[in-house]
């Protein structure tokens, strides 16, 4: 296998796609309606906004500014448990070309986009100012990622748009409040191709996810929008997700054809899903290793003729803070990122070429091992353009590049996909902009040195409060898992979108009794054999200390635990509160599994809701509470 080459510019070696980019605004404007006048168009994202979706097994295309349907041969997506058998994958449209030896394929890619249809608040990182600070440009909103997509298929006639998970789940309002079919078809829309399955898309279990490919309405809420799901038309891939012997959830690979030459692509969601997800999420499914998985696959897809292997998974790495978006520097070995992607790539076998990865919303551009391996952020601020030259002698890659591109806003929104996102604004926005509270500071989801934060510790009390009463489960105390909040909380009114959007999964409450000494062995288990460290936030009146540099199982001093300044006794039992998530032991705390006379309670952001309610007004909004319920020892 070749050497890949990643390339090194921030906006890569091919300027023209910007440019190309800039002459869609520039065209736009010369229409009344923007689009296309008459049959004209600039790209397919023109075509399919004047004209709507194509016929079936065909796809827009634009041509000399006209849109033409043409045909491929793309599998459909299966929906049933049978999806796993050895046929998932059935070859795409090619036409063989005796002149070049060698064919081009472009693959663009992206991660963990949590249904963020609106633009995201957070900014892309792109370069040092002369005085040091950094240079960064806001980036994001489905509207201009469709463009930019768009752009960059324009360019190549050979493209496949790939999701390495999370695509849907953990999702603001705007696409939460609809089970995410507002996620769904605007990726439709865009031309999605292919998505592998992420912790995030089991939020509602399996039998909801398995609707988002086939379609129809919800089983409870029905179509909220008022008209029917046609759902996915989209691939979901689940390669290491079993229902049975032999049998995934969804198929395991997918195989297009490009003038003869055979690409696969293997989708799969990290093997500790189950971790990450309420059980009743991944009931009947077990979750397999991803190096076992792919390896046992090489084999199977040599036999029908692939050599060009990319591997689509949900599971990351880790780069320095600070790092460009195309840059690979971490704290790993040799100064690269570090984290389970860095393994998983050395343990693949060598007839994988590409990693499209994600989970861990960093963006990175990498060689690992000989094969190239990329990460887009999240929320849809990026799009990884992969490049690959494959030879039509060998069906092998010969090179591949990457380049990470920022999706920026200075393009054309794209028409049909800003219509999409209107409508749902309109059918949201009485709910949304519903004023709840009001807070005197941004509460942020960001941690002291202590993990503390003024977000975590409110909504641990807004969880105590409603669970306190002796009736509602006579709570002493309630935990916050950090990775349960999604968005801070801005200064002044809070609206209730804001507050879904703080906790957008629709977690139930569940009060339980835990003795004295689990209650020590959760705070034990925040600090991991691996190096990782998950800090829990607790409610008010409960406070301890532990050292940072005692060794791992014993860094919590018993002493200090305290409930309203009472130590905690390691024999006496209390009432502790947690959301349903972590009470099911989930995130690595079994102990929460434990608990014993468990009583379901309210849901999170109602809970929320009811706090602020009790405690602010616009005269006297809630103040940030102080961080010093966790005290850090040397």
């Amino acid at each position: 296998m070749p050497q890949a080459t990643p390339r090194s510019s921030l906006l890569g070696a091919r300027p023209s796609v910007f440019l190309l980019a800039g002459a869609f605004v520039t065209g736009m404007f010369l229409f009344a309606q923007g689009g296309c006048g008459g049959d004209e168009c600039q790209d397919a994202a023109d075509c399919r906004e004047d004209k709507g979706p194509p016929a079936s097994n065909t796809e827009w295309v634009c041509e000399d500014k006209r849109c033409e349907q043409h045909s491929v041969q793309v599998p459909p997506p299966d929906s049933g448990t049978d999806a796993g058998t050895p046929d998932a994958g059935t070859p795409d449209a090619g036409t063989s070309d005796s002149g070049p030896t060698t064919v081009s394929v472009q693959v663009l890619a992206f991660n963990d986009f949590h249904g963020q249809l609106e633009e995201p608040a957070g900014q892309i990182l792109t370069g040092v100012a002369p005085d040091g600070g950094p240079v960064r440009v806001s980036a994001g909103g489905v509207t201009y990622f469709a463009r930019h997509i768009a752009a960059l298929r324009a360019t190549h006639p050979n493209t496949v748009v790939v999701a390495a998970g999370d695509l849907i789940g953990g999702s603001p309002l705007l696409s939460g409040l609809f089970h995410d079919e507002p996620t769904v078809e605007a990726m439709n829309l865009m031309g999605l191709d292919l998505v592998a399955v992420g912790n995030h898309e089991f939020d509602e279990g399996s039998t909801e996810l398995l609707r988002m490919q086939s379609g129809g309405c919800h089983p409870v809420d029905g179509c909220l929008d008022g008209d029917g799901f046609p759902g996915a038309k989209f691939k979901f891939l689940a390669a290491n997700v079993a229902t049975g012997v032999d049998r995934t959830l969804f198929p395991r690979y997918d195989v297009r054809e490009f003038e003869g030459v055979k690409v696969a692509f293997i989708g799969m969601t990290l093997e500790d899903t189950p971790e990450s997800v309420i059980p009743t999420g991944v009931a009947g499914l077990t979750f397999k290793d991803e190096v076992q998985t792919v390896n046992a696959l090489v084999p199977e897809l040599r036999r029908q003729g692939v050599e060009a292997i990319i591997v689509v998974v949900h599971q990351g790495g880790i780069p320095t803070s600070g790092s460009l978006v195309n840059e690979c520097k971490g704290a790993g070995a040799d100064g690269l990122i570090s984290g389970a992607i860095v393994g998983m790539a050395k343990g693949l076998n060598d007839a994988v070429d590409v990693i499209v990865s994600g989970h861990t919303h960093q963006a990175y551009n990498c060689v690992i091992d000989g094969k190239v391996v990329t990460s887009a952020s999240s929320m849809g601020q990026l799009v990884t353009d992969i490049d690959l030259t494959l030879s039509k002698a060998t069906g092998d890659v010969v090179e591949a590049r990457a380049n990470n591109v920022i999706v920026t806003r200075d393009v054309q929104e794209v028409g049909a996909v800003k219509e999409l996102v209107t409508k749902y604004q309109e059918l949201v926005a009485p709910r949304a902009n519903r004023v709840i509270g009001w807070v005197s500071q941004t509460l942020r989801t960001q941690t002291d040195s202590a993990g503390q934060s003024t977000l975590g510790f409110v909504i641990a009390d807004s969880h105590l409060e409603a669970t306190k009463p002796a009736n509602l489960g006579g709570a002493q105390v309630a935990f916050m898992n950090p990775g349960g909040m999604r968005a801070g909380i801005a200064q002044g009114e809070v609206t209730y979108g804001e507050a879904f959007t703080t906790q957008p999964f629709g977690n139930s409450l569940v009060t339980l009794t835990l003795t004295g000494a689990q209650i020590e062995q959760l705070l034990e288990r925040q600090w991991r054999p691996s190096g990782a460290t998950l800090m829990l936030l607790p409610s008010a009146d409960f406070t301890y200390a532990f050292s940072a540099s005692a060794p791992i199982g014993s860094r919590v001093d018993p002493a200090s635990i305290r409930i309203n300044g009472v130590p905690v006794s390691l024999t006496a039992e209390y009432r502790v509160t947690a959301n349903n998530y972590l009470a099911s032991g989930s995130d690595g705390f079994p102990v929460f599994a434990e608990g014993t006379n468990r009583l379901g309670g309210a849901v999170d952001s109602d809970a929320l809701e009811a706090y602020l309610k009790a405690h602010s007004s616009m005269a006297s909004p809630l103040p940030a509470p102080a961080l010093n319920r966790i005290t850090m020892l040397p």
